[in-house]
């Protein structure tokens, strides 16, 4: 019998637990399942695998944070790729913000929970071929804004009210996990 890897399990439990919001989550979602049951879905170099991102925001003022992806020439969540060993996406969630933002207090909010799966494809460039992100979703907080500080200087970052982070965001997908995000910050 082969043995289950951890990459697997903790990413199969992740995705049990979740409630797709639409029918195109719902196949995205099965898409992604199939993805772990069949290899190694954290791969880079296969044409879809799994990445986490996270939105960050700050609750006491219902601000949300952007980064500026340059080679999107666009304003994004936080989050990327996990690293060798990684396999729980909340983890990888953590680890990217922190990175990208500096900030170190954050934390899973309002509780550690998946908002949000979406495959998002990545155009190519000159360094890899076109491919997909099957991205999983995340909520993180900070109490400490005035302490985020872009990685690099092709990285700003930008604390938003919510409705402004929207119409600045060129992303459906983007906006779609913003509009998930809302209602929480309301509360």
């Amino acid at each position: 019998m082969t043995p289950v890897r951890p990459a697997v399990v903790g990413l199969l439990g992740v995705l049990a637990r979740y409630r797709p919001a639409t029918v195109s989550e719902r196949a995205d979602v099965d898409r992604i399942r199939a993805l772990v049951e069949g290899g190694e879905p954290w791969a880079r170099s296969a044409p879809l695998h799994v990445t986490a991102s996270a939105v960050i925001v700050h609750p006491d003022s219902g601000r949300v944070l952007l980064r500026r992806h340059q080679r999107h020439q666009s304003w994004l969540l936080v989050g990327g790729h996990a690293d060798p060993g990684e396999h729980d996406p909340l983890a990888v969630a953590l680890r990217e913000g922190r990175e990208e933002t500096g900030l170190s207090d954050l934390v899973a909010w309002p509780r550690e929970h998946l908002l949000h799966v979406v495959i998002v494809p990545v155009p190519a460039n000159s360094r890899e071929p076109a491919h997909e992100h099957a991205d999983l979703r995340f909520v993180l907080a900070t109490k400490l804004p005035e302490q985020a500080r872009p990685e690099n200087p092709e990285a700003p970052l930008r604390w938003l009210p919510m409705d402004e982070a929207r119409t600045t965001v060129t992303e459906a997908n983007v906006r779609d996990t913003l509009t998930r995000v809302e209602p929480l910050l309301a509360r």
